[in-house]
């Protein structure tokens, strides 16, 4: 069985002391494939050290998280453009496999909102040069998210979107841009919702994730979260969808390689 964790920030400082054993334990319940999100460019080291590590699982992503989206940012997008464009026409044998995460948060600023609009347009932009997918981060705007994707759609905008809280109607929406729906610790808690509709998407719109170390799901909700959880998220769509375990894995699993492409 080979479980694909789309979103995880395995190189984060949360790891320092046990890094390796983190990823054995993962490895060890089937995740073999591991995508990895960038934040900015002061974990872009981090990032390719991990992948060092682990050439066989780890697939890595470049982008600016909307949350670092600060005065700096379009010293920051030049960052993005740049290791987007040494990899992937530098002749280089690594690559990246999506441009994320990306996107607008609104919890944390509001007073971004417009830097966070072009820096998430101009990303997009981006990621259809190189003809890879998104991952979209969206925190309290799901308005202003599908407002950038409907001026930016069509047969060249795909990917997922992360850690995905939103409704139904949302749910169809993100899909009809060509959206997979990432989920995971979420659709554990009891106050999570998206389990009570979930059985109404199907499940070919599905990828797993952990969004490691972050939002761990029950029962280790409000402790650091790991990859090897991984497979509470998976047991919980198992009950969701009334299939096996492993039918859950081979569906998001191919749903992921739909994805990026590998």
């Amino acid at each position: 069985m080979i479980l694909t964790d789309t979103h995880t920030h395995i190189y984060s400082e949360a790891f320092d002391e046990d890094q390796s054993e983190m990823m054995q334990r993962a490895i060890e319940k089937g995740v073999q494939r591991f995508f990895v999100p960038a934040i900015d460019s002061t974990y872009t080291q981090s990032m390719y050290d991990i992948e060092a590590k682990y050439p066989n699982q780890v697939f890595l992503m470049m982008g600016l998280h909307p949350t670092h989206v600060k005065d700096n940012y379009k010293e920051e997008l030049k960052h993005v453009e740049e290791e987007l464009g040494k990899r992937l026409r530098g002749g280089l044998d690594k690559t990246f496999y999506a441009v994320g995460e990306i996107g607008i948060d609104l919890y944390w600023d509001k007073t971004t909102l417009p830097e966070q609009q072009e820096a998430f347009r101009y990303q997009i932009q981006l990621a259809k040069k190189y003809k890879l997918p998104i991952v979209i981060h969206c925190r309290e705007s799901f308005e202003e998210i599908f407002e950038v994707l409907e001026s930016e759609k069509g047969d060249d905008l795909f990917g997922i979107f992360h850690c995905f809280t939103g409704t139904i109607e949302d749910a169809h929406r993100a899909i009809g841009y060509n959206m997979k729906l990432g989920i995971g610790g979420v659709v554990t808690f009891k106050n999570g919702k998206i389990d009570k509709f979930l059985d109404q998407i199907p499940l070919e719109h599905i990828v797993l994730e952990t969004d490691s170390p972050y939002l761990a799901p029950t029962p280790f909700r409000g402790k650091r979260n790991e990859s090897s959880y991984i497979m509470n998220v998976v047991e919980k769509l198992s009950d969701i969808y009334q299939k096996p375990i492993e039918e859950i894995a081979e569906v998001t699993t191919r749903n992921s390689k739909e994805v990026f492409g590998i």
